[in-house]
């Protein structure tokens, strides 16, 4: 009964505790209950100037001194709407006055109450000079009341918590806020144990919340947040550990077959597997062997060889006598991926056709915008099992779609699918079994981010690059620098003209829409604020298209166009005559980020390329340079040089893979934007971890929460971890779906 006494009251809505100016400015962030609110942390600390003697002030100072008030005038502003209010205090040392400019009689009032003569009080502020009378003064000075005692003097020097703010909120209000939750921080839920606290060396969270909000020391502060980020990555761990308990429950087809169309595949490739693609296909084969479920995070740069890796997986889940799905977030990169599997099988894809291989198996295409015809035939032969492997896009996660037993799911990259898209998969098991699943991605995840992100993945790495790849460089080219935008396009002809071909990419498809342009990636300062500059507005296709028709040095390029408004068959026509080299120059918007294998591309160049992601101007440059010849990318920014997009390009240019830019995109904006927009996962709710700054926090967190969740699964013992789990998964994913 103490317990649920005590879950009501951390649950408390907090128009029950905050007057109403209070509650509302905390509801504009989201914080509707005590719970959150001694966990919403500020954003960071002030600490007051030193404390000194009103004789020893000079103009400029950030000062602090405790003073009493001596006396108060005000008067009526002379040349506008106003009054001034002039309060002198005194320290026995010297007096000093307080100028308020005020706008309204109430603001009169309300300083005349909070001031009365002989009051005691705290001021902070800067010294200014008064020229009209020859003196020292502090206008607008932040103040409170005080005693002059050896607690009074350190309760002056304690740092003072800046929280986020928006439109009419005041740091006042928010304060007083958190002072007031402060009071009751003994009825908080505490998900940690005891036990584990004590053991990490970490205060009660009743204490922490006093130290982060009313903090008297700097390393107050430290010790109060110490504790809600390790709390953090507890509840987070503690989710991921119950998901791996989850799939040791699960059954799934042990997929342990040795061939017949691993080994006839392997014979007809025309190269040779690197000792990494032999080495993490091993490891995955040993998982998806186990007869309960595997999750894999497969992590490679762009052109490592992770579908090859894949595609062997996916071989022996037919040789087993199950299916395979691959999943792709587009129709353009489901069809080049269904291109490539069925070149690289040959006859072994050619299922039931005269001229396929005895032990083919049929390589599906299933799409949102297959003709009636064709859908109904791919969905026959998936439900009959005759596709030993189906590729498709969203259309595959649909009711209609039955398979006869799939045993494996590989997603490709997988940050943009949500947590509800890989569910749906999970459902589509034999038998109430459930598949194992594969996730690839280009775009690397540091560990400790994996850590705090995917920590239910087990996370393989493919470093090494099988070497058939030409390679390329990557350029800044600033537009105010002209003479660099025109050799920009003067390259690109010299490519065409050599019987290469050109992809440029732009951040909108017209630049008639009424839509806003694609928005910068946010820059923050050191206090994470937002700096982002102005942008130019951005280019549009079809604009872009005209314009390069007209440049004398493209003059004769054969130039397409693609873009998500074109019809399925529009796409597919456009990219098929690319690879047939029927385009020179395709110009496009991101729709060919991901998956587009055009061997004879050379050139990518990304306009405004400052409107776009790292990891999509790593895919996107990622799409030349796959064949015998290097390739070339030209970032062009309207930046100016040394402007803050433009550095951020160059050390994109810079990056040698994507592994250095998963570091680097790590370092500016943290975990969130790691794993993609669509993913509606936890990563995107990270409140107080910093995956750099945390990396023993998130290890030691997740040691405990994987011995916690084996001794006690269900946490019948510990309610309050269960409901902060419940939490957690809510404000991540609205549908509390298992990932």
């Amino acid at each position: 009964m103490a317990r649920k006494q005590e879950s009501r009251r951390g649950s408390m809505p907090l128009t029950e505790l905050l007057v109403a100016r209070e509650s509302r400015a905390m509801a504009s962030f989201g914080v509707r209950d005590l719970d959150t609110m001694l966990r919403f942390a500020p954003r960071r600390y002030v600490v007051p100037a030193p404390l000194r003697s009103l004789r020893e002030l000079s103009p400029g100072q950030e000062v602090s001194a405790i003073v009493r008030v001596e006396s108060l005038r005000d008067r009526a502003m002379k040349r506008r709407f106003g009054f001034i209010l002039e309060v002198t205090v005194t320290d026995g040392t010297d007096t000093l006055p307080l100028t308020f400019f005020l706008t309204k009689p109430h603001l009169l009032d309300w300083h005349r109450g909070r001031l009365p003569v002989g009051a005691q009080i705290l001021v902070r502020g800067t010294v200014g000079f008064d020229e009209y009378r020859g003196g020292l003064q502090i206008t607008h000075p932040d103040y409170e009341p005080v005693e002059d005692t050896e607690a009074g003097r350190a309760h002056a020097q304690r740092p003072r918590p800046v929280y986020p703010l928006k439109k009419n909120i005041s740091q006042v209000t928010m304060r007083s806020a958190t002072e007031k939750g402060v009071e009751f921080a003994d009825s908080l839920s505490r998900p940690v144990p005891d036990a584990i606290l004590a053991r990490q060396g970490l205060v009660p969270l009743a204490e922490a919340a006093r130290l982060v909000h009313t903090p008297l020391t700097t390393e107050d502060t430290h010790r109060g947040l110490d504790h809600l980020r390790f709390e953090e990555a507890f509840v987070l761990q503690s989710i991921f550990a119950r998901r791996r308990a989850q799939d040791e429950r699960t059954p799934a087809p042990a997929l342990r077959a040795e061939g017949p169309l691993q080994q006839l595949f392997e014979a007809r490739l025309p190269f040779t597997l690197t000792d990494g693609q032999l080495g993490i296909g091993a490891e995955i084969e040993t998982r998806i062997g186990r007869d309960h479920p595997t999750s894999v995070l497969l992590q490679g740069d762009v052109g490592s060889g992770k579908t090859v890796i894949a595609l062997r997986a996916m071989l022996r889940a037919v040789d087993s006598g199950h299916q395979a799905a691959l999943l792709a977030p587009t129709e353009v990169l489901a069809e080049q991926h269904h291109r490539t599997l069925t070149e690289l099988l040959g006859e072994l894809a050619r299922g039931g056709q005269l001229d396929g291989h005895p032990e083919a198996t049929r390589v599906r295409l299933l799409t949102g915008s297959q003709r009636t015809a064709g859908r109904r035939e791919t969905l026959l032969d998936v439900t009959s099992g005759q596709a030993g492997i189906v590729v498709g896009t969203h259309a595959l996660l649909t009711e209609g779609v039955e398979f006869a037993s799939l045993g494996l799911v590989v997603i490709d990259e997988q940050h943009r699918f949500g947590v509800d898209h890989r569910r749906r998969l999970r459902a589509k098991g034999p038998a109430g079994m459930s598949p194992h699943v594969v996730v690839m991605t280009a775009t690397p995840i540091p560990r400790t981010a994996a850590l705090a992100t995917v920590g239910d993945l087990d996370v393989l790495t493919l470093r090494e690059s099988p070497g058939r790849r030409s390679g390329m460089e990557t350029f800044v080219v600033h537009e105010k620098l002209p003479a660099w935008e025109k050799r920009m396009w003067q390259r690109a002809g010299e490519e065409i003209a050599a019987g290469r071909q050109v992809f440029v990419v732009c951040a909108r498809i017209d630049e008639d829409d009424a839509v806003s342009d694609a928005p910068a990636p946010t820059l923050l300062d050191e206090d994470g604020a937002e700096k982002t500059p102005p942008l130019e507005p951005a280019r549009g296709v079809t604009q872009t298209a005209q314009r390069l028709a007209a440049r004398p040095e493209l003059a004769g390029a054969r130039i397409g166009v693609l873009h998500g408004r074109m019809s399925a068959e529009e796409k597919q026509e456009t990219m098929a005559a690319v690879v047939r080299g029927e385009i020179d120059l395709l110009v496009s918007t991101t729709v060919i980020e991901v998956g587009v294998d055009v061997p004879n591309a050379t050139v990518m160049i990304v306009l405004d390329a400052e409107r776009f992601g790292v990891s999509q101007l790593h895919q996107l440059r990622g799409r030349v340079g796959r064949g015998e010849h290097p390739g070339i990318a030209f970032l062009d920014t309207s930046a100016a040089v040394g402007e803050e997009h433009s550095q951020r390009l160059e050390e994109i240019a810079q990056a040698p893979d994507g592994f250095a830019l998963a570091e680097l995109d790590l370092r500016r904006r943290g975990a969130g934007d790691l794993v993609g927009e669509e993913q509606s996962g936890l990563q995107r709710t990270l409140k107080h971890l910093n995956v750099l700054r945390d990396a023993d926090v998130i290890e030691r967190a997740r040691e405990d929460a994987f011995a916690l969740i084996a001794a006690d699964p269900e946490l019948t013992a510990h309610p309050a971890l269960d409901a902060a789990i419940t939490n957690r998964l809510r404000d991540a994913d609205p549908d509390v779906e298992r990932s």
